[in-house]
C-alpha cells in the first residue's frame, strides 16, 4: 500500500509510541501513511494463526490505546485484519504481511 523506508518506521516507532514493551501509543497520526507504518507495528501483538472475537481485539488494542474503536476500524480499514460480516471474528490478513 505505502512504501518506506526502514528509518521511516523507526520514526514512526519513536514518535508516536510511548512505549516499545508494551506497546503504548500516544497518538494516533491523522497521515495515512502514518496510520498505515503505526498499524505495521500494533499488528505484531496479534497472532497470526488465531481467530479472535471483537471483545478480544478490543482488550489487547485498548491496553495500546484508549481509542481502540478507532485502532481497530483502522486495522479493517488498511486490511492488517479481516472480520466476519456480523463483527463475530477478526484474523489477520496474512496477505498483508507478506507485503
Amino acid at each position: 500500500m505505502f512504501q518506506y523506508t526502514e528509518s521511516e518506521s523507526n520514526n514512526a516507532l519513536s514518535g508516536y509510541f510511548v512505549s516499545k514493551e508494551p506497546l503504548i501509543l500516544r497518538e494516533f497520526p491523522s497521515k495515512q501513511k502514518r496510520k498505515y507504518l503505526v498499524l505495521t507495528h500494533i499488528i505484531k501483538v496479534f497472532d497470526e494463526n488465531t481467530i479472535y472475537t471483537e471483545e478480544e481485539v478490543n482488550d489487547l488494542l485498548i491496553n495500546i490505546f484508549p481509542d481502540f474503536v478507532t485502532l481497530r476500524r483502522a486495522l479493517i480499514d488498511f486490511k492488517f485484519m479481516e472480520r466476519e460480516k456480523d463483527c463475530s471474528k477478526y484474523w489477520i490478513n496474512k496477505k498483508r504481511l507478506d507485503t
